[in-house]
């Protein structure tokens, strides 16, 4: 789902499932699930780049244990 607007318009357009719509001419309640939408995007966003940093933390972390185990002698 985008919602995105025109260059050479300022009226937003709403682009869902390959169709356009004006988003100013759809009802209230339209307008609520548009604005719920993007909510729940921008917060997919934020989580994914969550991921993204803890991904990077573990494997600044499984570098440090394989760094510090070379000094070890494993089990037979």
């Amino acid at each position: 789902m985008t919602n995105s607007s025109v260059s050479n318009n300022s009226e937003p357009i709403l682009s869902f499932e390959g169709k356009r719509y004006d988003l100013n001419a759809l009802p209230a309640d339209l307008k609520e699930l548009v604005r719920g939408m993007q909510v729940a995007d921008a917060q997919l966003r934020m989580h994914e780049d969550t991921l993204k940093v803890l991904a990077v933390g573990r494997q600044s972390l499984a570098k440090q244990l394989n760094d510090k185990l070379k000094n070890i002698d494993p089990l037979p």
